[in-house]
Order: structure tokens, then sequence, then C-alpha cells
């Protein structure tokens, strides 16, 4: 675990010992569809160089467990891929130029969330998290024919919060978070350039959830 998730996840411990108790007796099992937007913050340069862009669609799933009044503990997964092309690059301040190789990157982050809800007596209620898990990694690429893979799996943490709009037994929520995933190799050897390591960054997700317990 690095410094950063260390302070992420003690700050998260106190924020949970310190919040006030929640008023809706919401508890049991739930699942989760989610769908949104990931960007890759930490990998911004070596993202455009090699796809245009640093962001695109994210979507997934999970499940939960809300233990009554407050605390609830979640697992989730999500899938990220965008295709691009090899590039050269002699600096970080030089013009970048496309090779025409293809690249395809996907980034699949398997993490578990522990957290409170914040009962509020009404629809709405506010939520927050840490946690962390794996990021798995794929990097394929075609030159000449010839189709190269690269995998490898990343511990990761995260931070997140949203809100859950309902209490029956389909509910609706957004979702922003942020998360790290240090000492990763990067994409196609591009982020070797702009010293870029972390496949991680801010995401923003819709849920549907189909919730199974009492309120």
């Amino acid at each position: 675990m690095t410094p950063r998730i260390a302070v992420l996840a003690l700050a998260g411990a106190t924020l949970l010992a310190a919040a006030p108790r929640a008023s809706a007796d919401d508890h049991g099992f739930g699942i989760e569809g989610q769908v949104g937007y990931q960007d890759l913050t930490h990998l911004k340069s070596s993202a455009k160089a090699v796809f245009g862009s640093s962001g695109g669609v994210t979507f997934g799933g999970g499940v939960r467990y809300i233990f009554g009044p407050g605390l609830y503990v979640s697992g989730w997964a999500r899938s990220f891929s965008k295709d691009g092309q090899r590039v050269f690059i002699a600096d970080a301040s030089s013009t970048v130029f496309p090779l025409g190789h293809p690249l395809k990157v996907s980034i699949v982050p398997i993490q578990a969330t522990i957290g409170y809800r914040f009962g509020v007596g009404g629809a709405i209620t506010p939520y927050f998290g840490v946690g962390g898990g794996i990021t798995k990694y794929h990097e394929e690429s075609t030159v000449g024919g010839e189709t190269t893979t690269l995998d490898e799996s990343k511990g990761s943490g995260h931070v997140l919060a949203g809100v859950e709009v309902g209490h029956g037994t389909v509910r609706f929520g957004a979702e922003v978070g942020y998360a790290f995933v240090p000492n990763a190799l990067g994409i196609g050897g591009v982020s070797k350039i702009y010293n870029e390591t972390d496949i991680g960054g801010f995401s923003v997700v819709g849920k549907v959830v189909f919730a199974f317990g009492g309120r």
C-alpha cells in the first residue's frame, strides 16, 4: 500500500468513526449496474498521444450489503477500453508522430469499498466510501501482422461519494470517484517519455440498484 492510499484509508476510517448515525433503517443486499465516464487523469499526455483523448466509457456492476443505519460494504468491477495506435515521441516536449500500428488497451478495476450512508429522512441518501483492490491492465499491439500483448495487475485504491434516490426495490444513483493505480507500465511505452506511471483517475457513473432488504 502506497503512502497516498494509506492516508486516504486513515482519513476514511476517521470520518466513519465521527459520522452521525443515519436516521433511515435501510439494510440488506443489493445489486448494482453501473455506466459512466472514466478519465486517465494521471496518464493524460500518454493517452492523448496514443488515443487522441484521455477518457471514455466505463461500465460494470457490483454487489453490496448495508448493515443498518450508516455502514455498508460493497464489491464491484468495471471495464474501460480504448483503441489507438503506436506513436513515436523523441521527448516530452516534441511532436507526436503516429506510426499507424493498432494499439488497444483495457483497464479493469476490481475493488472493495467500505463506507457510510447518511439517512436524511427523505428519498435521497448521500454516501461516501474508501477502499482498494487490484486493477488489471491489458495492452495489445499489432506491428507488421504480428500481435504482442502485455498483461499486469497492480494494487489500487479509491475514494468515492454519491447519492442514491429511492428506498424501494429499484433505486437510482450517481457517483464520483478517484482511483490510484501507481507503478503501472502505462501505454505503449509512451508513458516512459512523459514519466506517467499511474493508470488511475477520476470517474463519474450512474447506477441502477436492485435492493433486497428493508427500510
